[in-house]
């Protein structure tokens, strides 16, 4: 009796398990020892020069010097200066690669690579090892990341001990009107409660932006003290942080002010 097409797809789609399961294994034993790391979004189309290309590496390199790692998914344009930022600070520069045919290609400006054939594993790896996150101006792949990461912490998917990662979009004249959208379409229509808008902040600038990074990482904002009327606070369904930091995977905790470095 001849195979059919069926019997030959569900072949394929069983050995394909092996080579998923085989991309997290690789990447969990690489990064496991990761700490204190921000993962940056961001568009792959950005140029050396350009606004946000610049600005992403001016903050990476500022976070390398605050011995933070930097985590990028390894490819051009924001991801590319993520890295260089990072690599050129002398600070850990992490790039997780995704294997496409005709578009992304490894930057050079990484001391720890990763190559991924599945987007889904890559992007496991890229939040699991994040104590922050920056999400640049980007196209359909940047929201596609900032709404599934939304998501997980919206849902309590994404905690270790009570602490969830500080979530940072960067420009609000990029990101504004879709927070505008946000706050008056999706909040009164009650597809969102309000106070899901507090998952995230908006900096302006890459001083803003890096200090928010590390006060939300002291003192997670996620979930949000809500209260009634009268004053009294109303429990939310999330897991509230814990009130000990140390079982998180933060290494050396920075200073709960803005540090002078970030003045200026």
């Amino acid at each position: 009796m001849s195979k059919t097409h069926a019997d030959e797809a569900s072949g394929q789609d069983s050995w394909r398990v092996f080579r998923i399961m085989a991309e997290f294994v690789e990447g969990f034993e690489t990064l496991q020892h990761v700490n204190n790391a921000v993962t940056i979004f961001g568009s792959a189309r950005v140029k050396p020069g350009e606004k946000w290309y610049d600005d992403t590496e001016s903050l990476a390199s500022r976070l390398a010097k605050r011995k933070h790692a930097v985590i990028t998914g390894g490819g051009p344009g924001v991801m590319e200066a993520g890295n260089k930022g990072a690599f050129i600070a002398k600070g850990k520069s992490i790039g997780l690669n995704i294997v496409l045919p005709h578009e992304q290609k490894p930057n050079p400006f990484q001391n720890l690579s990763l190559d991924f054939r599945y987007f889904y594993a890559r992007k496991v790896m890229l939040v699991k090892y994040a104590s922050a996150f920056v999400i640049m101006p980007g196209g359909f792949g940047t929201l596609d990341e900032m709404f599934e990461l939304l998501t997980l912490i919206q849902t309590g998917k994404i905690g270790n001990g009570g602490f969830v990662p500080p979530v940072v979009l960067y420009g609000r004249e990029f990101w504004g009107g879709l927070v505008d959208w946000i706050e008056k379409t999706l909040v009164p229509t009650k597809m969102i409660n309000a106070v899901d808008t507090s998952i995230f902040r908006i900096a302006d600038g890459v001083a803003e932006a890096a200090a928010y990074v590390e006060q939300g990482m002291l003192k997670p904002w996620w979930p949000p003290e809500v209260h009634d009327a009268a004053g009294k606070r109303i429990e939310h369904p999330r897991p509230s942080p814990a009130p000990d930091l140390a079982r998180h995977r933060i290494g050396t905790v920075p200073p709960a002010d803005p540090p002078p470095w970030l003045e200026g």
